[in-house]
């Protein structure tokens, strides 16, 4: 009876562990608008890098705008991949492609950096 009931408490801790290790990633990164820039503007941004970025590199970005908060001018950058390990090698594909002026990563974050200023990033793994 008590090695059924071991069996039993290892048999679940696994599976716990299990379904912890494919945990989705967010990716949040607390920003401001620009004076110049509109909440319908950055969300054409976004849009235009899930579409030819996000998608292809299993990064999928959202954009939450506070209604009611203590500071009504921090949006909030949502951006989900299916793991950490997911977020890591779409991180590293988007970073290196920065050094490249030409390419779409580049093109987008001068866009982005135009529109916004990032005040600090957050990831979370959600289960």
């Amino acid at each position: 009876m008590k090695a059924v009931s071991i069996f039993l408490s290892v048999l679940f801790a696994a599976t716990a562990m299990t379904s912890m290790a494919v945990a989705e990633y967010d990716d949040v990164i607390l920003f401001k608008l620009n004076d110049k820039c509109t909440v319908a503007e950055y969300v054409k941004i976004k849009d235009d890098f899930n579409a030819t970025w996000g998608k292809q590199n299993g990064y999928i970005a959202a954009i939450s705008v506070p209604l009611q908060a203590a500071d009504l001018t921090e949006i909030f950058w949502v951006g989900r991949s299916a793991n950490a390990a997911a977020f890591g090698k779409a991180w590293d594909l988007w970073r290196d492609a920065l050094t490249n002026p030409k390419s779409v990563p580049a093109k987008l974050q001068a866009r982005f950096d135009e529109c916004g200023t990032n005040l600090n990033r957050r990831g979370f793994d959600v289960y």
